[in-house]
């Protein structure tokens, strides 16, 4: 089992990898590092998405979970970068409740990567974050994301009009 720790704007985030794949993000350190080939991926990929470079993960990912936790990570990861979807979204799709579809969120593995914070409740409320900080972090990187995706609007914008 592999185990990297890496600084972010959210604080120290510990990576833990096993047979080749990502298999937890923790907040904090979490013991000592012992960083293998997938975990320094995704630690630039962690660092990528920080920075506004990336909006997707391609590091693999194997969230330990029931069958019902995989297919709900597996939709919160089907959720677009800078959107969000309700839980009564996903539950509809999963033809289950909302109030397991928010269990399955709480006891997401790896969040940031398989992103819980882009599921929300009924009407845009925030709903809850099981990760250090709770709806400050969820709501720090859902206005990351909008952010870097105004930004983008905003560079495109300015390119096609100096274009003609």
């Amino acid at each position: 089992m592999g185990r990297l720790t890496v600084e972010s704007p959210l604080g120290l985030l510990t990576l833990t990898s096993a047979d080749g794949a990502v298999v937890a993000l923790d907040w904090g350190r979490q013991g000592e590092d012992a960083p293998d080939a997938v975990l320094e991926s995704a630690a630039r990929q962690l660092d990528d998405y920080f920075a506004g470079r990336i909006r997707d993960f391609d590091v693999p990912l194997a969230p330990r979970g029931t069958a019902f936790r995989q297919k709900v990570w597996a939709a919160m990861q089907a959720i677009p970068y800078g959107r969000v979807a309700t839980y009564g979204d996903i539950a509809r799709a999963l033809d289950t409740a909302a109030r397991a579809v928010g269990g399955a969120c709480g006891a997401n593995p790896i969040p940031v990567i398989i992103p819980c914070h882009r599921v929300v409740g009924g009407g845009g409320a925030p709903g809850g974050y099981s990760g250090f900080g709770g709806l400050e972090t969820k709501d720090w990187l859902l206005r990351h994301e909008r952010r870097q995706l105004v930004t983008a609007d905003t560079a495109g914008a300015t390119l096609a009009l100096h274009e003609t």
